[in-house]
């Protein structure tokens, strides 16, 4: 049986659970439970901080988790990067007060920089040949340059809201990241095992999201047209219609291309289309 680490609270929670409810597993929240077993798969939730979840795994105290690749980095555990998972995107950026005049890495120079990200904001210092102090604080990062602490600070960012609440402008993008699925480095044949069997159905949702399904009538003289406008995966699928000059036909396309290509299908004069969200894709 696996153990999972996957974050107690917050967005991050929220969208392992849906991943895993994706999957076919389910389990009770994390409220006030450090550990619950899964129902549709042989594996137990433990429910941690983000920041300790590198080194459970590191220790084998969880066999897999889901964390982002900044604690990854931060905390220089030695683990095995499984899977990206295409959501809880950010960056860790520097921000200075909005009044600050910024005049690029050389401002840096000198002053205090408050973060709770120390290993990688030094790896930056290092890399850029600046020299600064590093204060390193636990939470509330944002508040540090309004109350004296520090000159700048060296945080999360997502959306950006909290730091124009704040008073800040984000002036150098250092670090990007999303939830990665991590494994303990020489897991065990048997668990190695069910982990790729996790992989398979994680993979299944990971591909189907951002593609719809799209089915629709088109004339017969149109469908060499057609192949060339919709590849498809392999091939588009072409069925028959009672109508021997009409066929249907069915493809899979990025939701990205979706209205392009359905502008185009329709100049070649493809009807009555109908458009479907993908669940799983099976490869």
């Amino acid at each position: 049986m696996l153990k999972i680490a996957i974050q107690a609270k917050g967005r991050l929670n929220e969208q392992s659970m849906d991943l895993l409810a994706d999957a076919g597993i389910s389990a009770s929240s994390g409220n006030r439970k450090l550990i619950t077993k899964a129902k549709g798969f042989p594996m137990e939730i433990l429910y941690l901080r983000d920041d300790d979840i590198p080194q459970a795994v590191a220790m084998g105290v969880a066999d897999i988790g889901i964390v982002g690749m900044n604690e990854i980095t931060e905390k220089g555990e030695k683990v095995e990067e499984i899977l990206p998972l295409g959501f809880g995107a950010c960056r860790i950026s520097i921000a200075v007060p909005r009044e600050v005049e910024y005049t690029g890495t050389e401002w840096l120079n000198g002053r205090r920089i408050a973060t709770s990200y120390p290993n990688i904001l030094r790896t930056f210092f290092a890399e850029n040949g600046i020299s600064a102090e590093i204060h390193e604080i636990a939470g509330s990062v944002e508040i540090a340059p309004a109350v004296g602490m520090s000159d700048a600070i060296f945080d999360i960012v997502s959306s950006g809201g909290t730091l124009i609440q704040n008073g800040l402008r984000e002036v150098e993008q250092v670090f990007f990241s999303e939830a990665v699925l991590i494994a303990t480095p020489d897991l065990p044949e048997e668990k190695r095992a069910d982990l790729d069997k996790l992989k398979f159905r994680l993979n299944s949702i990971l591909d189907s999201r951002g593609m719809k399904y799209v089915l629709m009538n088109l004339p017969r003289t149109a469908v060499d047209q057609a192949v060339k406008i919709l590849p498809g995966m392999k091939s588009p699928t072409l069925l028959p219609l009672t109508d021997p000059e009409w066929c249907s036909l069915h493809v899979v396309i990025p939701e990205s291309e979706l209205w392009e290509k359905i502008e185009q299908l329709k100049e070649i004069g493809a009807e009555d289309i109908l458009i479907l969200n993908l669940e799983n894709i099976i490869r």
